[in-house]
């Protein structure tokens, strides 16, 4: 392809929308999906981060129609610790996420990159993006997509894609097949030379195009699913990733990494852990440590937000993120769960698989407690914010929202 090393990129990682994340409550009625705090650091902060090991990065964006101002101090705070420019672009109407690249072209066009990063936010994984760069350069096409094997019952939940084993050249492309197409699917991280736009552009024209013809045919009267679409709403992987596979412009590039979805507050529990297990490798100095003398006993991978207080009688982990201001009391066991800011634990209560919220308070000798099927609804307890559990009751499988008050035991129940 004739690029350099010194040619700049630029990333856009899509954050969605509160109409998107309606899955993620009670979590989400506090606070965007994207910043809630998975192994400490917000959902956001993993692929921001991992942005950071790529050569010649000019810019961040993070695209989403979330009022701004409930980005303005994150976007602020991270520009100024990874001392790399990160911005937030409101949508102002859905266009696809396709067309949200288009629609901001001139923005992220602006340093003149000779790659473009594309990254969903939802996603959980080890971003090997300097990796993929390489990769991409080396196949000389327009785009190249992260891709994993995942088992064939799983496999039709997502993008479902057949590659040349030889080129790593994307051959088809579906979107959640109905029967089984392939267990390689798409990760939701691709890059893409600038020539994205005209591949957008050309399938926003043909939909102008096909609106100015005066009749209709038969056959176009049964594509009205294409049809109902505007011109500038275009869909990357059924508009752009269909249409171009086997058409040497496409290639994929296969991690052996982990990765995940984060759709649910299951999930998120879930993902926390694998980031955790992950700062092992990338930022051990975030993980905590102890044996019980002057501090708790840690077990595993535990992250301890540095304004929390726990007494050095608590056993913590593993999977365990405990977040600002929260106050761990005397004996109490804390297993695969996040605490979330200004939570207080009392003496001996023991909190396995949950999610306890903002402000919440649970008592002396209670449970807090669930299997861990992270897929099932009732997988994991949630307490929603301020919820209160007083001494000696036992919260199992439940999901409860805010502000409410435990002084009885419950058992796989939706608390409204």
């Amino acid at each position: 392809m004739g690029s350099s090393e010194d040619d700049k990129v630029v990333a856009v990682i899509m954050v969605g929308g509160p109409t998107k994340g309606t899955r993620f409550r009670p979590l989400s009625l506090n606070i965007p999906k994207p910043l809630f705090p998975l192994g400490g650091q917000p959902m956001v902060h993993h692929p921001i981060s991992a942005c950071k090991r790529i050569p010649n990065l000019a810019q961040i964006y993070l695209v989403g129609f979330y009022e701004e101002r409930e980005f303005a101090l994150y976007v602020s705070s991270i520009s100024n610790e990874l001392r790399i420019p990160v911005r937030y672009l409101r949508e102002d109407k859905p266009h696809g996420s396709a067309g949200a690249l288009y629609n901001f072209r001139d923005l992220i066009m602006e340093d003149n990159p000779s790659h473009i990063f594309l990254l969903n936010c939802d996603v959980c994984c080890s971003f090997p993006l300097p990796e993929m760069l390489d990769a991409h350069r080396n196949y000389g096409g327009m785009g190249t997509i992260l891709v994993i094997k995942v088992s064939a019952e799983s496999a039709s939940q997502f993008g479902e894609l057949v590659a040349d084993p030889d080129t790593n050249e994307l051959l088809h492309y579906t979107e959640k097949p109905e029967t089984f197409v392939s267990d390689l699917i798409n990760c939701g991280v691709y890059i893409f030379t600038p020539d994205i736009f005209n591949a957008i552009q050309g399938v926003s024209s043909q939909r102008k195009d096909r609106e100015n013809l005066r009749r209709v045919s038969s056959f176009e009267a049964l594509q009205s699913a294409t049809r109902n679409l505007t011109t500038d709403f275009v869909r990357l992987d059924q508009d752009i990733l269909s249409p171009l596979a086997g058409k040497k412009q496409l290639y994929t590039y296969e991690t052996m990494d982990f990765w995940e979805q984060i759709k649910t507050p299951g999930m998120s529990l879930k993902c926390s852990g694998l980031y955790l297990a992950q700062f092992r490798l990338t930022s051990p100095n975030l993980l905590a440590s102890g044996d019980g003398t002057k501090n708790a006993t840690i077990i595993g991978d535990v992250y301890v937000h540095p304004s929390a207080k726990i007494h050095p009688t608590a056993k913590i982990g593993p999977n365990v993120s405990i977040s600002a201001n929260a106050r761990i009391g005397a004996g109490v066991r804390l297993i695969s769960c996040i605490i979330l800011d200004g939570v207080e634990i009392m003496e001996n209560a023991v909190v396995t698989n949950a999610i306890v919220g903002w402000k919440s308070s649970i008592g002396r000798w209670s449970r807090v407690q669930a299997e861990g099927d992270f897929n099932a609804k009732l997988g994991i307890t949630i307490l929603g914010e301020a919820v209160g559990v007083e001494d000696e009751v036992v919260v199992t499988n439940s999901i409860v929202l805010p502000n409410k008050t435990l002084n009885v035991s419950v058992h796989q129940e939706i608390i409204l």
